[in-house]
C-alpha cells in the first residue's frame, strides 16, 4: 500500500525519508521524550557544538539500517531465498521490521543516555543482582508504549507485526534465525548504531576522530555463508574490509578522545552522584509495567531543572558551576604491573586528597565467533575473519586506564605531595 512520506533535514546524511506510519509512531509521547535526552551528556561542556540529541540518532540509525539492509539484498538475494526461503514480500516485510527497530531501539535511555545508566536498579526478580539495561527498558517502552501505534496502524495490514516483534528483535530472543541475522543491522561490531553515532557526534563535536567511510561499507556489505552449513552472518566483501577496518579505529579513537575525555568522565561522576541524591530512593524506576510512566517522566529537562533549583547536593552545584573535579594523575592506557604499583603508591599520597578514581574500560573488537567475517573476492569466494587480514584489529588492545582525580581547590596541595618522594601520607 502506497504511502505518503515525509522528509527530515540531516547534517549527516542530507534528507531521511519516513512513511506516513514511522511518522506517526515519532509522534508518540515516548519517542518525542528522545528530543529532551542528550546524546552525549555533559560532552557539550568540554566539546560545546555536542548539543544533539537522541532524537535525531533514533532517526539517523533507521536510515543507515536501511541502507544497509538494501546493500545486503542486493548482493545477497540468491543467498537469503535459499537460506530464508526470501521472497520479495518477504523481504520487504523485514526490511519495514529493522525499520522500526532501528528507530526505537532508544526509546528506553534515561536522562543524559549512558551516563545515567549507572543508577539504574537491579533486577530483584531475576536474583542475578545485576542492573537493567538501557536495552531492557527500551523493550519494555516498546511493548507497553507502542503497541496500539504498531499493531492498529493501517499500514500494518501489509505486515501483521505486533511490539512484541520489534521488542524480541532488540533483546535478541527472537526464535528464528532470519530475525537473528537481521538484529545484528541494530546490534553488532558492524552495526547501524555505532555507525551513526561516530559520524554524528564526531559532526556535533566538531572532531574527525569518528569519520569513515560508511559508503564503502554500504556498497559492500553482504550476507556471508555460514561456516559448515550454519546461518549466514553480516560481512562485508573483500573491497570493503579497510572500511570494516575504518570503523573499528574510528570507534577507537572517539573513545579516547571524546567519549573518554578526563573533563568528561569527570561530569559523569558528578551525575551520577547527583542523581543519587535527586532520585527517590537513589535510582531510576524499574522498567516494570506499573513503574513506566514514572520512569518516563524523567528527561533531562526535568534533572537540570533539579539542579538548578539546589538539587543534587554538591555534585549538583559543581555542575551548575562548572566547577569539576581535576585529573591529577592517570596509568597508561594499557597498565602494566609497574603501572599498577605506581597507582598503589600516588593513592597513598594523596590519602584524604584523593575525590574520584574513575576507570576507562573499552574493548575495541571481538575475535571467535564476532569477528566480521570477509568474503574474498578470489575464485574460491572463501570466507574469513577481518582480523586475519588486517594487523591493526587483530592486534589492538582493550583499554584499562585509571584517573585519579581531586577537588579543584586541593589541585595544588595534591600536586605538591604527588611530587614528594617516599613519603607516605596515606
Amino acid at each position: 500500500m502506497s504511502q505518503k512520506t515525509f522528509e527530515f533535514r540531516c547534517p549527516i546524511y542530507g534528507f531521511i525519508t519516513l512513511s506516513e506510519w514511522e511518522r506517526e509512531i515519532i509522534s508518540q509521547p515516548a519517542f518525542q521524550r528522545l528530543r529532551r535526552i542528550g546524546q552525549l551528556a555533559f560532552t557539550n561542556y568540554v566539546y560545546p557544538g555536542a548539543m544533539h540529541t537522541r532524537f535525531e540518532h533514533s532517526l539517523g540509525v533507521m536510515h543507515m539500517a536501511t541502507m544497509l539492509y538494501d546493500g545486503i539484498v542486493e548482493r545477497s538475494r540468491e543467498l537469503l531465498r535459499s537460506t530464508f526461503g526470501y521472497n520479495d514480500e518477504g523481504l520487504g516485510r523485514h526490511r519495514a521490521l529493522v525499520r522500526l527497530a532501528a528507530l526505537l531501539h532508544d526509546v528506553g535511555h534515561s536522562p543524559f543516555s549512558h551516563a545515567g545508566e549507572e543508577i539504574f536498579p537491579s533486577k530483584e526478580d531475576s536474583g542475578s543482582g545485576k542492573p537493567y539495561s538501557h536495552e531492557e527498558y527500551s523493550a519494555a517502552v516498546i511493548r507497553n508504549r507502542f503497541a496500539d501505534v504498531i499493531g492498529s496502524h493501517r499500514a500494518n495490514n501489509n505486515y501483521g507485526f505486533t511490539a512484541d516483534d520489534v521488542a524480541v528483535l532488540l533483546e535478541g530472543s527472537a526464535d528464528t534465525e532470519s530475525a537473528l541475522f537481521w538484529r545484528g543491522l541494530v546490534t553488532s561490531q558492524m552495526d547501524a548504531d555505532r555507525m551513526d553515532y561516530l559520524l554524528r557526534d564526531s559532526h556535533h563535536a566538531g572532531v574527525d576522530y569518528g569519520r569513515f567511510d560508511w559508503r564503502r561499507l554500504v556498497q559492500t556489505i553482504e550476507a556471508v555463508p555460514g561456516v559448515r552449513g550454519g546461518s549466514p552472518a553480516l560481512g562485508v566483501s573483500e573491497g570493503g574490509l579497510h572500511a570494516a577496518e575504518g570503523l573499528i579505529l574510528a570507534r577507537y579513537f572517539m573513545f579516547t578522545q571524546v567519549y573518554f575525555h578526563k573533563t568528561r568522565v569527570a561530569y559523569d561522576h558528578h551525575l551520577k552522584e547527583a542523581l543519587k541524591e535527586i532520585l527517590p530512593g537513589g535510582c531510576f524506576p524499574s522498567p516494570t509495567e506499573e513503574r513506566l510512566d514514572e520512569y518516563l517522566d524523567w528527561d533531562d529537562w526535568r534533572v537540570l531543572g533539579a539542579v538548578k533549583n539546589g538539587g543534587g547536593g554538591e555534585h549538583g552545584r559543581r555542575i551548575l558551576d562548572r566547577d569539576h573535579y581535576r585529573e591529577i594523575w592517570h596509568t597508561l592506557e594499557i597498565p602494566g604491573p609497574e603501572d599498577e604499583e605506581e597507582l598503589r603508591e600516588q593513592r597513598g599520597k594523596l590519602g584524604e586528597l584523593l575525590a574520584a578514581e574513575i576507570p576507562a574500560k573499552k574493548s575495541w573488537y571481538n575475535t571467535g565467533s564476532s569477528d566480521i567475517p570477509v568474503f574474498t573476492e578470489t575464485l574460491a569466494r572463501e570466507r574469513k575473519p577481518l582480523s586475519s587480514f588486517s594487523s591493526v584489529v587483530s592486534s589492538i588492545k582493550p583499554i584499562h586506564q585509571i584517573r585519579l582525580y581531586v577537588k579543584a581547590e586541593d589541585r595544588e596541595k595534591a600536586n605538591r605531595r604527588l611530587r614528594e618522594r617516599g613519603s607516605d601520607n596515606g
